[in-house]
């Protein structure tokens, strides 16, 4: 039997996806490390939404959202300060307005270096991708929500609050009906919680279910999950309705004071059944310990 080998987290601008007039997505062939990354017009401006991991991949997309926006003035965002979000933001600089939500920007400066070395111990394709990677400051940073004028569309910015990171944000463009989730939505794959104590548990399951019961409330016509396939709304209802199921089933048996260990072999084996072709089962782990920490006693949103 061969160790696994990761391939390599390249962006490739192939099957370019059209959502909506002006509006596409560079798919990410379910590739690990590589997100879905998004294209956005409008008359006179462009907003590209994630760089890929690095800047030889943002190169890539910086070249493709010029092509597409053809004079048009560009911006950046992105939705979470995770390196393959967002650590390839320093090649758009002075070629586009990046801009994202404060709780993002303290994330990127504060915790941005320890990932680079995390992220570079996966393995030399990744390690290569961030070589050189210098983290980019933002040139606009707002509060809670900004509305940003691409000229006949506006697109909404609106960070979530603590889930996946600190600094979630959700991209949504109200006259095509669609929404960019970045990592609070995966497709086909279980909910990534990077739960690494004590150097970063700033992820919360609870918080998380929040989230999801309010973005599930407003029903797009199409989700981009961070990684995996475009869908409908179900997508959204399908990670509500997997951590619903996974802090209650994991609050439950702490109420009974079983040992964490036995918590999550049975917790875990209870998810697989419910969904055997999901992906990521390693994250069902991480997902069961944090809800552990977070455990109140109390079920119930």
């Amino acid at each position: 039997m061969t160790d696994y080998v990761m391939p390599d987290p390249v962006v490739q601008v192939t099957d370019v996806q059209e959502l909506a007039h002006d509006l596409v997505v560079i798919p990410n062939r379910r590739v690990q490390l590589v997100p879905n990354i998004g294209v956005i017009g409008g008359t006179h401006s462009v907003l590209v939404v994630e760089t890929g991991l690095g800047p030889r991949n943002a190169e890539t997309v910086l070249a493709f959202a010029s092509e597409f926006a053809r004079g048009r003035r560009l911006y950046l965002t992105t939705t979470h300060f995770h390196p393959e979000h967002a650590f390839g933001a320093q090649t758009f600089t002075g070629e586009a307005t990046f801009l994202i939500n404060r709780a993002q920007a303290e994330d990127l400066k504060g915790k941005g270096p320890g990932y680079i070395e995390m992220f570079k111990g996966l393995g030399e394709p990744v390690a290569r991708q961030l070589d050189g990677v210098r983290l980019a400051t933002p040139d606009l940073v707002y509060d809670h929500e900004h509305t940003l004028d691409l000229g006949g569309r506006t697109v909404e910015l609106r960070a979530t609050g603590q889930a996946h990171s600190k600094g979630d944000q959700v991209i949504t463009v109200p006259d095509a009906g669609v929404m960019f989730t970045g990592d609070l939505v995966e497709s086909g794959q279980f909910a990534i919680f990077p739960w690494f104590p004590p150097y970063d548990t700033d992820v919360s399951g609870t918080r998380w279910l929040a989230v999801m019961h309010r973005l599930a409330e407003q029903n797009p016509r199409l989700v981009v999950p961070g990684h995996g396939d475009i869908g409908g709304p179900h997508l959204l209802a399908d990670v509500r309705d997997y951590l619903q199921l996974l802090r209650d089933e994991t609050w439950l048996r702490r109420d009974s004071a079983m040992s964490e260990q036995t918590i999550i072999e049975e917790v875990e084996a209870l998810m697989l059944a419910g969904h055997p072709q999901w992906e990521g089962q390693d994250w069902i782990e991480k997902g069961v310990a944090c809800l552990c920490a977070e455990h109140t006693g109390q079920q119930g949103v």
